[in-house]
């Protein structure tokens, strides 16, 4: 599948269930400027960062930046739909390294639910280097303990697909990597924020079996690429995503199966 599908998919599959719910929080924690300008790290297709910017004063700007072109492309459509495209600005960036100038934004906001947790310490500091003095931060992403079903299903996958040995560091290392609260304000902190605060909201999705899961673009293209990543061998691959789906439906016992996470929002300001 190629980047301009998979930007398509997030746009339908991705931003408008997953994206809102952060989206959500991130409108429960902060408050947008009277006037300057507002950075959105990871943007995606831009539906929550156009949202912020219509309902935002005429004296606000915006700029949004994605690590993948295709998505951008969808959001400046959106722009020139919602008759916004005069304040709004787009740029292909990583999130750990914008380009632009330091001091520069009110307020920036970093969608990182997707993004590898070892990312966000420098996600977190270049959000704080380019934020005026003083200028609000948030950064949304999901906390230790998210995902805990589906990682006991993977891990028993792993083992009955003779992976065994290997069953435990994969799966160890997924749990593990998920950051605590406390991990978060540390990060926030030592990236000089001050006044930090947390928002916290447990979600799920719910599917009718294991072949349903499977099946959810949103868990097949987006989730699943990165849990199976330690697994290149796609016969391999193959073999697990059965057991998965096998035992998806034997712990189910004709319920749905629930798939939670912490959704998390972390604000703070610039020291």
């Amino acid at each position: 599948m190629d980047a301009k599908e998979l930007a398509y998919l997030h746009d339908l599959y991705v931003a408008p269930d997953w994206g809102e719910r952060f989206a959500e929080l991130l409108d429960e924690s902060i408050a947008l400027p009277e006037e300057g300008e507002v950075l959105y790290i990871s943007a995606g297709t831009g539906g929550h960062a156009l949202a912020l910017l219509e309902r935002a004063s005429e004296d606000v700007q915006l700029v949004c930046t994605d690590e993948d072109a295709e998505r951008l492309e969808i959001a400046r459509a959106k722009a020139d739909v919602m008759k916004l495209a005069e304040r709004v600005k787009f740029r292909v960036a990583p999130m750990e390294e914008t380009g632009f100038d330091a001091g520069r934004f009110d307020l920036v906001i970093a969608e990182a639910s997707l993004t590898t947790p070892a990312r966000l310490p420098q996600i977190f500091a270049e959000a704080a280097r380019v934020a005026t003095y003083d200028g609000l931060i948030a950064l949304g992403t999901t906390t230790a303990a998210s995902f805990g079903e589906f990682f006991s299903i993977y891990w028993e996958a792993l083992d009955r697909a003779g992976l065994d040995q290997i069953a435990t560091d994969v799966v160890s290392r997924f749990i593990n990597e998920q950051p605590t609260i406390s991990h978060l304000e540390e990060i926030a902190e030592q990236s000089g924020l001050k006044n930090i605060k947390t928002r916290t909201r447990i979600e799920e999705f719910r599917y009718d079996s294991g072949e349903d899961f499977l099946n959810s673009p949103f868990i097949a293209h987006f989730l699943l690429e990165k849990w199976l990543a330690p697994i290149p061998e796609i016969e391999r691959r193959s073999a697990i995503l059965r057991e998965i789906a096998q035992l998806i439906d034997e712990e189910r016992h004709h319920a749905d199966f629930p798939l939670t996470y912490k959704a998390t929002v972390i604000t703070g300001r610039k020291r």
